[in-house]
């Protein structure tokens, strides 16, 4: 019996003090994606196909799963985001899901101290559950399993969970509107320059939204410059479109077109003669 505990003792002290290091079977990885303004970032690990049936086998249907392999996928938000018209408070979350044959049930749990699913499932700290769709690709597999970001607005975002030939988009929205709104009437009831009106008016431009000021706007970012860019003249040329004055925007995407040939800027170049020719008959 004394032989048997020293051997013992021998193994665990051998694995337990080895100086080899040896790859996971399943890799670490962090995925960042900026949203507008939101930053989200997920540290995940990532199992491999390897030729077995996943989803209904070695993922079971109906059991909850830490999404992922070996420690607990974890998401953080920097702002609070909504999900399927939900609020989450900025801050980091353990993402569990429960995966059946047309749907996966993802969960959001505040408690990030876990090695894997709670031995202690406490619904207190479900701060999120809801069902989504799940997709099937027909040309090809995923073999290792991967969280990723798909679809980037301004303004949301699909967090997308794929494996093997399944794939399920779950569909964030973060409140850049608001933050942006915030910062524009903090900073221009104060000392704007030129940048913040030339930055608000773009910003405008992209959201399709209140292209009166952001042709004011724009205009006085102009004023304020002694030399625009061909690429600010570009800029200033589309709102003026936007806000059908297309003869005004013809004559300063000429301007910008002049400047992008000594720039020697193909694209832009490109882009001022579609824009000019298409004004030219509106």
């Amino acid at each position: 019996m004394k032989l048997i505990y020293t051997l013992c003792f021998s193994l665990l002290c051998f694995y337990g003090f080895s100086q080899l290091k040896t790859p996971s079977a399943s890799t670490a990885s962090k995925v960042e994606q900026t949203v507008g303004l939101t930053e989200i970032e997920v540290e995940y690990n990532r199992p491999s196909k390897r030729g077995r049936d996943i989803f209904g086998n070695l993922v079971p249907f109906g059991k909850l799963w830490r999404t992922g392999a070996n420690s607990g996928t974890e998401i953080s938000f920097s702002s609070d985001v909504s999900i399927n018209g939900e609020n989450i408070k900025e801050g980091t979350y353990s993402a569990f899901s429960i995966p059946n044959e047309d749907s996966w049930s993802i969960i959001l749990y505040s408690d990030t101290d876990l090695w894997s699913v709670p031995r202690n499932w406490d619904e207190s700290k479900v701060v999120f559950q809801s069902d989504f769709a799940t997709n099937v690709y027909n040309s090809h597999t995923v073999e290792t399993f991967t969280i990723s970001f798909d679809n980037i607005t301004n303004n949301d975002v699909n967090l997308v969970f794929s494996w093997d030939d399944t794939f399920v988009q779950v569909p964030i929205e973060v409140p850049t509107r608001q933050l942006v709104e915030n910062q524009i009437e903090s900073v221009m009831d104060g000392d704007p320059k030129s940048s913040d009106y030339y930055s608000a008016a773009v910003y405008y431009l992209q959201e399709n939204n209140k292209l009166d000021i952001a042709l004011k706007w724009m205009n006085k970012a102009m004023e304020m410059t002694e030399n625009p860019r061909f690429f600010q003249l570009r800029q200033q040329s589309l709102i003026l479109a936007a806000n059908g004055k297309y003869r005004e925007a013809v004559k300063i995407a000429k301007k910008s077109l002049e400047l992008s040939v000594k720039a020697n800027n193909q694209d832009y170049i490109k882009m001022n003669n579609d824009s000019i020719e298409e004004w030219s008959n509106m």
